[in-house]
C-alpha cells in the first residue's frame, strides 16, 4: 500500500501563485511515475502534470507555460508550482503515483484549490 501526505491547496485571487506538495510512503517501487490531476465539479478527473523517474516531464496544454513540476526521488516527494492562476483552474487536485512493474495506480486524498477574486 502507498500512503500520500497533500499540502499546499487553499484560495488565491486569480493571477496568483500557490505550490503543491506530496510526499508518498509505504510499498513503492523504485521506477514510478508521479503526478497531479484535477476534478472540478461536475467533469471528470483529468491530467495536469506528470514527471517520470527519471525526470521526463508532460503537461495539459492548458497550464504549459504556468505550471511547473518537479520531484525528490529520495523523498518520494513531487510538487507542482502553480503561476498565474486562472479561475478555471478552480478544482480538487489529486497526488497520483503510478507503479510500471505492477501496472498499479494510487490515489491521494485530493486538495482543494480555488481561484477567485
Amino acid at each position: 500500500q502507498v500512503q500520500f501526505v497533500e499540502s499546499g491547496g487553499g484560495l488565491v485571487e486569480p493571477g496568483g501563485s500557490l505550490r503543491l506538495s506530496c510526499e508518498a510512503s509505504g510499498s513503492i517501487f523504485s521506477i514510478y511515475r508521479m503526478g497531479w490531476y484535477r476534478q472540478a465539479p461536475g467533469k471528470q478527473r483529468d491530467m495536469v502534470a506528470t514527471i517520470t523517474s527519471g525526470g521526463s516531464t508532460n503537461y495539459a496544454d492548458s497550464v504549459k507555460g504556468r505550471f511547473t513540476i518537479s520531484r525528490d526521488n529520495g523523498k518520494n516527494t513531487v510538487s507542482l508550482q502553480m503561476n498565474s492562476l486562472k479561475p478555471e483552474d478552480t478544482a480538487v487536485y489529486y497526488c497520483n503515483l503510478f507503479v510500471p512493474a505492477t501496472a498499479t495506480t494510487y490515489w491521494g486524498q485530493g486538495t482543494q484549490v480555488t481561484v477567485s477574486s
